[in-house]
């Protein structure tokens, strides 16, 4: 009974350990002292900028810039508009995809005492996307950035510039970072920067990036944020990832800095309900004084933070940031490995257990992982949830409920896994077996699923068959956490602290227990502590990779950091009721929410349901559509669809990533796009392109006969070779006035162009739209007129 104790005491300390860790800061009044950051006077410019969509090159976007620059004017920054053009290529499935536009950046300077000493830059976007106010993304950095200034002038003049950047055309493509740091000569003058985003609208906030050469800059966070969050793994996952800040142009730049990020109520991402009604104060509180913290010693230093080499770096419960070199993490697999070893010695002599136990242990705790990932992999197909952007909203609406199931089920199996150990029996295989088959019921043949379930199966009927001492199984499970952290520090050394940490405190509650061999409270209340603050610090980690990625398989690495730790308490000893239901019960309660996850209907006027409809007109054929582009259709939008009495079918266009719901409806005539392309003297020639009246951004498609290539967009050099046959897309926003991209033929030829221009408003002469229920939303762009052709040119 008093493992059973020590268990629960464990997982409830630990369950509080990782909550506190991730609540905000109380929000500080706008009375508050003048060289403090301030939430509520924060606020005021979110409601300023946040009060309607503001995309690039919209009335509401301009509105918008005013707004700032009567700010920054009057917090004697003498802005200035930074007008110019950004551009990026990237792949896109099977075609190139060109993007760029007209953008409109805002720069203030702060003045500091030495006009010629680097600056420092605090940088933020004030455009939304369609469709979104953008109050959390980004206007929360804004207002962040503004205030932070305003704070630093109270401490007197700095000893550098402080520069507020405030970038133009990030959602469509970090334009305005494009075009500030490889076009304009103010950006040779920055020698820092403070980069404010988000990808939600509550939660910690986490400095999740750093500039190459972060020593110097993470010393400086170390001695100044208060209670940061912030770790090397998640500057190693983001780089490996196709997401992208305008941190990243200032970066690829050759600028230090630091990269902050706020992630929870992801339902509010991008969405209509990112307001200021939905921003979370406390979140922006931390955003701020956490900025601020950092920003005002590099604004008064005499020198920036050196660069020297990437280091590891990360928080331990209570707030410290420890930091080292990446060799360190040898000495951290040293102490581990030794400390296992002084464990097994004491424990065999207290109890002399067969070696065959350290591998059952270890198969056990690698079956614990497949088998969970199994468990885990099944839970999400059974939600009903597809995977993807909008399809992924069905669990955001509840996001709360469905981590709760990750979180039961996840634990539950892991503790069921040890209890099962502890008599050996081979049942326990079934259930990883049926988690994959289960799969297949809900996605077809799963591969993953199966594999892993499989395989998980197999472990354990190799592992299982009879009893395995505690304290052997406990030896193997911490030989796997010394096998897996050694992968890990020679693979990414940097990463390597997420599995050496907990090790580290697991193989201490190991030796200092002789591997709970020693009877008595002592030893229980020892290996409890340790397991709490270790599985404590697991569960923020968790909690950060279930909200940064669909992909709850990932939750196998926590996992096995749990098993680590709560090993010994979560193995009762053979045949002790109490503590083998323990398992079975957070399983059944995580199937029951995860039952309640998939009947929910989430969908109210808090969380609305989205949809999107559009009216295509294809100005060749004379003909049009009214069309849905969402995963899952409303009543509504069948009611839109069907306005015209046309039958549902589904419509192909290049522009759409897959073939949308749409009913055919009455053709309406449009202003088209003016497309021409003219030779010139130097052999190149110019495609000059012309969006209709009040579209904000136009598409192009480009599929030359012969080998040409782009010199130039619009004034700036992007050369880019273009397939012979091949579809390369050319996305740009706003340029009333229109583009110009200068091509480069290798000889005479042919180019088909197809366009795409979108009208941001419903055509006045169909059907209007019928109103929408309050739980049903519109999202980006909908409700918007969609014109398509294609012209074809030759030189």
């Amino acid at each position: 009974m008093g493992r059973l104790l020590a268990l629960m005491a464990a997982m409830i300390a630990a369950a509080l350990i990782a909550w506190f860790g991730e609540q905000t800061p109380k929000p500080v009044a706008a009375d508050a002292p003048p060289g403090a950051f301030s939430a509520e006077r924060a606020m005021a410019d979110v409601r300023a900028i946040a009060s309607v969509p503001h995309p690039i090159g919209s009335d509401a976007n301009h509105a918008a810039r005013d707004k700032l620059l009567v700010r920054m004017a009057a917090l004697g920054l003498s802005p200035e508009v930074h007008r110019g053009v950004g551009v990026f290529s990237r792949p896109g499935g099977t075609r190139l995809v060109i993007g760029g536009g007209a953008v409109e950046n805002l720069v203030g300077v702060l003045p500091g005492r030495d006009p010629t000493a680097p600056a420092l830059a605090l940088m933020a976007h004030y455009d939304s996307v369609p469709g979104s106010d953008g109050a959390a993304d980004d206007a929360a950095g804004v207002a962040s950035a503004l205030e932070v200034v305003r704070a630093l002038k109270t401490h007197g003049v700095p000893e550098r510039d402080v520069v507020v950047l405030l970038t133009d055309g990030e959602e469509a493509g970090l334009l305005g970072a494009d075009a500030f740091f490889n076009r304009d000569p103010l950006a040779r003058h920055i020698g820092f920067i403070f980069n404010m985003e988000a990808r939600g609208a509550a939660g910690r906030v986490q400095m999740f990036q750093t500039g190459d050469g972060n020593s110097g800059a993470i010393d400086l966070l170390r001695h100044t944020a208060p209670d940061p969050r912030a770790s090397s793994l998640t500057g190693y996952i983001y780089a490996h990832m196709p997401n992208d800040t305008d941190f990243t142009v200032s970066k690829k730049a050759g600028i230090a800095g630091l990269n902050y990020a706020f992630l929870d109520h992801q339902f509010e991402y991008h969405s209509p309900t990112s307001t200021p009604a939905t921003m979370d104060a406390g979140t922006l509180q931390d955003m701020g004084q956490q900025v601020l913290a950092t920003a005002q010693p590099v604004a008064f230093a005499r020198a920036l933070p050196g660069k020297g080499p990437d280091i590891v770096y990360s928080q331990i419960p209570g707030g410290l940031t420890l930091a080292y070199p990446p060799v360190v993490g040898w000495l951290f697999l040293v102490v581990s490995a030794l400390l296992i070893g002084l464990a097994v010695v004491r424990a065999r002599r207290i109890e002399v257990f067969p070696w065959t136990d350290v591998l059952r242990g270890l198969g056990a705790g690698v079956f614990a992982v497949l088998g969970g990932c199994a468990l885990l992999h099944f839970a999400r197909l059974a939600t009903g949830s597809p995977f993807g952007f909008l399809e992924q909203r069905f669990l955001l609406a509840q996001a709360g409920r469905w981590e709760a199931a990750v979180l039961l089920l996840g634990l539950g199996f892991m503790i069921l896994t040890a209890a099962e150990l502890a008599r050996g029996r081979r049942a326990v295989a079934l259930l990883p077996l049926l988690a994959g088959l289960g799969s297949c019921a809900f996605a077809g043949f799963d591969k993953v699923g199966l594999g892993l379930g499989v395989g998980a199966a197999v472990l354990a009927l190799i592992s299982y068959g009879r009893p395995v001492s505690r304290a052997g199984a406990w030896t193997g499970v911490l030989v796997l956490g010394l096998i897996v952290t050694t992968v890990v520090q020679a693979l990414a050394p940097v990463t390597a602290f997420v599995f050496a940490w907990p090790l580290a405190l697991a193989s201490l509650a190991a030796a200092s227990s002789a591997l709970s061999a020693r009877k008595g409270d002592a030893s229980l209340i020892a290996i409890a502590v340790l397991a709490a603050i270790g599985v404590g610090w697991v569960g923020g980690l968790a909690h950060s990779a279930y909200l940064a990625l669909d992909l709850v398989e990932l939750l196998g690495a926590p996992l096995l950091l749990t098993a680590l730790l709560l090993w010994p308490l979560a193995q009762p000893s053979e045949g002790a009721p109490p503590a083998r239901l323990v398992g079975p019960a957070l399983l059944i309660a995580g199937f029951a929410v995860l039952v309640a996850v998939r009947l929910a209907h989430p969908y109210d006027a808090r969380h609305p349901q989205v949809s999107y409809v559009g009216y295509h007109i294809d100005q060749d054929a004379r003909q049009a559509w009214r069309f849905s582009n969402t995963p899952a259709r409303t009543a509504w939008t069948d009611q839109v669809l069907k306005a015209d009495g046309g039958q549902l079918m589904k419509l192909e266009h290049w522009s759409y990533r897959h073939p949308v719901d749409a009913a055919p409806a009455p053709f309406i005539e449009e202003p088209a796009p003016q497309i021409s392309l003219a030779r010139q003297a130097d052999g190149t020639v110019i495609l000059h392109a012309v969006p209709p009246p009040g579209a904000r951004t136009l598409m192009l498609l480009l599929k030359p006969d012969t080998v040409v290539s782009i010199a130039e967009i619009s004034g700036v050099a992007h050369p880019v070779a273009l397939k012979p046959g091949a579809n390369t897309v050319l996305r740009w926003a706003a340029a009333p006035q229109g583009l110009d991209v200068v091509l480069k033929p290798g000889g005479p030829g042919k180019l088909e162009v197809g366009y795409v221009a979108t009208l941001e408003r419903w055509p006045p002469k169909a059907k209007p739209l019928p109103k929408r229920p309050a739980d049903v939303s519109g999202f980006d762009d909908s409700d918007s007129t969609t014109l398509t052709g294609r012209r074809s040119f030759s030189w």
